[in-house]
């Protein structure tokens, strides 16, 4: 398995991975929002190349993870999701490769925070607590404590407030 930046000429990989991810039961038909989100934030502003990454075996995408540029107040910080592994490819740890190598070129990056919605068990694995715990408000307060935050190298504890996802986020 290789762990890579995104290239052009992947994306209908990604969206293959993430149509496969997120595949919904009840319409096996329909295309998952993960892979609409993508594409839309792909053509926004908030899109950052360096922040797209891929797992590759035998020569094709089998997972992919992204980071886009979001806020906290005036202060940018990034989102990350969507996250996804090929169903026949997952428990591999493939999902954790991808986790740290985005975590680690967010740091290369010099951004101080990534924010998510997601599983507590799965997400502290990677240093992730409940975005309350630094004083940072989820978009949504339904969300609670699966809001969470990791606060990176260039993290000042001054960054407080409420979280703010890119725009195409808004829209799902």
């Amino acid at each position: 398995m290789r762990i890579r930046q995104e290239r052009p000429g992947d994306e209908a990989g990604i969206s293959a991975v993430h149509a496969a991810a997120f595949r919904f039961f009840e319409d096996p038909d329909a295309v998952p929002v993960e892979v609409l989100l993508i594409e839309e934030l792909r053509a926004s502003g908030a899109w950052l190349h360096r922040l797209s990454i891929v797992a590759e075996a035998d020569g094709r995408i089998v997972g992919h993870v992204m980071c886009t540029r979001a806020h906290i107040e005036e202060v940018p910080v990034l989102g990350l999701g969507p996250i996804g592994v090929e169903p026949s490819m997952q428990d591999r740890g493939i999902g954790r490769s991808l986790m740290e190598a985005v975590i680690a070129e967010a740091d290369a990056m010099r951004e101080p925070l990534i924010g998510l919605l997601g599983s507590r068990s799965y997400y502290s694995k990677f240093g992730f607590v409940p975005a309350a715990d630094l004083g940072i408000t989820a978009p949504d307060p339904n969300w609670g404590d699966n809001f969470q935050t990791k606060s990176l190298a260039s993290y000042r504890p001054d960054i407080r407030g409420s979280f703010e996802y890119a725009e195409p986020f808004l829209r799902f």
